[in-house]
């Protein structure tokens, strides 16, 4: 039996898809946590095989949050299931110790088999995203401003669209302000964007403000 905790801010989300769960005698929904801090004190308190976990929460969220929970002793499987489709975003999720991403809008007996091969030690990839993954390796020079940007550029910019300061990135990613500023400065030059306003008007513009 796969011991799972459902890490999503949207109960009705987290009620369906115990639901679904609950069909089958292979997942057991053990736990549930709706924001980033929650799921640190299940881990803490409770064995899990597998998150389930979408990386769009209240407080510390993201690859942030995937990179915390894979440093915890004896740190459970990850696998991501969003809303969001940006290959960047799985990109980020997957560099962050995430084993799979999946897409919300994708069927239940792929989540279902998705869980089962993740828990077991393997790793899954939303098929339309692979599908991307596969076509999009040697095509740099046709790839938009924000796949250019290295793995930390990107969690800076995720953070800079969410209205949070330099001050405050630094504390989250626990590095320095300077460090911060000039990963800030080098990723709006990738991009072309002069201000945080052309920085959030880019992310609305390619959903990528999670």
């Amino acid at each position: 039996m796969i011991r799972l905790l459902i890490a999503d801010d949207h109960a009705l989300m987290r009620d369906g898809l115990k639901r679904l769960f609950a069909l089958g005698d292979a997942i057991s929904v053990v736990a549930e946590a709706a924001s980033g801090s929650q799921v640190f004190d299940i881990l803490r308190a409770t064995e899990i095989d597998l998150v389930l976990l979408d990386i769009s929460m209240p407080g510390i969220s993201g690859p942030n949050l995937i990179n915390h929970i894979r440093q915890q002793e004896n740190s459970p499987r990850i696998l991501v299931l969003s809303m969001h489709s940006e290959l960047q975003v799985a990109r980020s999720a997957l560099n962050a110790g995430a084993s799979g991403y999946l897409t919300k809008d994708s069927d239940p007996e792929t989540l279902v088999a998705a869980v089962v091969k993740v828990a077991a030690g393997g790793h899954f990839m939303d098929p339309r995203l692979a599908e991307q993954m596969a076509f999009d390796v040697g095509h740099s020079a046709q790839k938009l401003p924000h796949a250019l940007l290295s793995n930390r550029e990107f969690e800076i910019f995720t953070r800079l669209v969410r209205g949070r300061s330099v001050n405050e990135i630094a504390e989250e990613l626990a590095i320095s302000n300077k460090t911060v500023s000039t990963h800030k400065a080098r990723l709006m030059q990738k991009m072309g964007c002069n201000n945080n306003a052309d920085l959030v008007r880019y992310a609305i513009s390619h959903a990528l403000l999670y």
